[in-house]
């Protein structure tokens, strides 16, 4: 065999081998599973989302009826409606508009429903994407905005330390459940914070506990939330909340209505908040009697511990209007935490206004609304905030609000006027 055959047998064996080799690559390569590429834009429809929203619960035949939406929103519909139109009207990000190609964005409603559904079932931001056709970054920041409108907007409002009207109503009812002088219990409630930093962990977890953060509240009987203190770590047990707390700086710095009210025949100028046994012996608190000795301690401890639960009472309410701040949160950002918290005690003080005629009727005050009804209590207007305190008066403010002899006598005297008001009946 010649040299330039034998050449062309080694090429055509070479050829053979390319092709057997790039066959069996191709074989190997199309046996993988491919990679999905991640999609930079999903179309969702957001019309279809708005549409079904409207017809399901705003039209006028919904399908589904009032007190569906009542559950679900946690609100009337009237309500709801009020807050939406608020935010479209003074917060650009919930106004509706068109894009570049001319399509209309997310309605307001829209919107709005997203962040009442994170704050009422607590659920992942985009539990309801397929539902409502909002994105999980286009939900945070629903939320975000959201919280943030309803605390600019609402805030003053429904967030307010009482005024000279408040007062009086709440001296009112605290007197007819045996307590002249009393407006409200004061207590303290932790929100778990599953996403806390490692390095923070120390100092916001006591024992075995999780990390946690610190809710100050004071409540009425009509669950109305007065005063709020929030973003102090879970260590700190109510007394060093309440040292940090400025529950009574209106008092102390002479800006709060001055109150009188007359108990067992001694005339006080200080309000009270009942308390549990943490907090200390002050003027301003009232706590049970762990162990009462005789009828009457018994009955002043027994009416006591009924009338704080007002406070847990509204605590309970709150974390079950809005789950998200009874379920761990999930949060990096501590004044995220906090300006949720705050819009869902706002949101939750608008309800009880909203919904105080229906369930409100255990104490009937259109009497005293009216004037017809003479109460022991008087509350006078504040001399403002023109005139700032004196360093001397500031020190006797707080001194007033700290006295010990003061407590133990308004508390006898509370023993002596729930036993002459209620003893016979039990």
């Amino acid at each position: 065999m010649s040299s330039s055959s034998s050449d062309g047998v080694e090429e055509r064996l070479d050829e053979i081998i390319d092709d057997i080799i790039d066959e069996t690559y191709n074989n190997i390569v199309e046996a993988q599973p491919k990679k999905q590429r991640k999609r930079a834009y999903i179309e969702r429809d957001r019309e279809l989302g708005h549409n079904r929203l409207w017809n399901d619960y705003f039209s006028k035949d919904a399908t589904f009826p009032t007190h569906l939406f009542r559950r679900r929103f946690r609100m009337s519909k009237e309500l709801f409606l009020r807050i939406v139109h608020r935010l479209s009207e003074y917060v650009p990000f919930f106004q509706q508009r068109r894009d570049a190609t001319g399509r209309f964005g997310l309605s307001p409603l829209q919107k709005c429903t997203e962040a009442i559904r994170l704050l009422a079932y607590g659920n992942a931001a985009d539990a309801v994407d397929e539902y409502l056709r909002i994105g999980e970054s286009t939900t945070i920041s629903c939320l975000e905005h959201f919280n943030e409108g309803i605390i600019r907007l609402f805030g003053d409002e429904y967030l307010r330390r009482p005024t000279a009207e408040d007062l009086q109503r709440l001296l009112h009812i605290g007197e007819i459940r045996g307590f002249p002088g009393m407006v409200g219990s004061i207590d303290c409630m932790h929100w778990r914070w599953k996403n806390c930093q490692t390095s923070w962990k120390g100092q916001y977890t006591l024992g075995s506990t999780k990390p946690s953060i610190v809710l100050e509240a004071v409540a009425s009987q009509d669950l109305w939330i007065w005063h709020t203190f929030f973003g102090l770590p879970g260590t700190l047990n109510d007394i060093n909340v309440l040292d940090r707390s400025p529950v009574f700086d209106d008092i102390i710095q002479g800006r709060a209505p001055r109150v009188e009210y007359m108990v067992n025949g001694h005339m006080y100028n200080l309000a009270y908040y009942l308390t549990d046994g943490i907090y200390p012996n002050w003027s301003t608190f009232i706590q049970s009697i762990s162990l009462p000795q005789g009828p009457k301690a018994e009955l002043f401890s027994k009416f006591q511990e009924s009338t704080r639960k007002d406070v847990e009472r509204a605590f309970g309410v709150l974390q079950s209007r809005f789950a998200i701040v009874k379920t761990p949160a999930l949060s990096w950002d501590q004044d995220k935490m906090g300006k949720t918290m705050r819009a869902c005690i706002i949101l939750h003080n608008m309800i009880v206004e909203n919904e105080r005629a229906g369930y409100n009727t255990q104490y009937d005050t259109s009497e005293f609304e009216e004037g017809d009804v003479t109460s022991s209590s008087r509350v006078h207007k504040s001399r403002g905030t023109d005139i700032p305190p004196s360093i001397t008066e500031i020190r006797a403010n707080r001194v007033q609000v700290r006295e010990t002899e003061t407590h133990h006598q308004l508390k006898n005297d509370l023993i002596e006027n729930i036993w002459n008001k209620f003893g016979d009946e039990n």
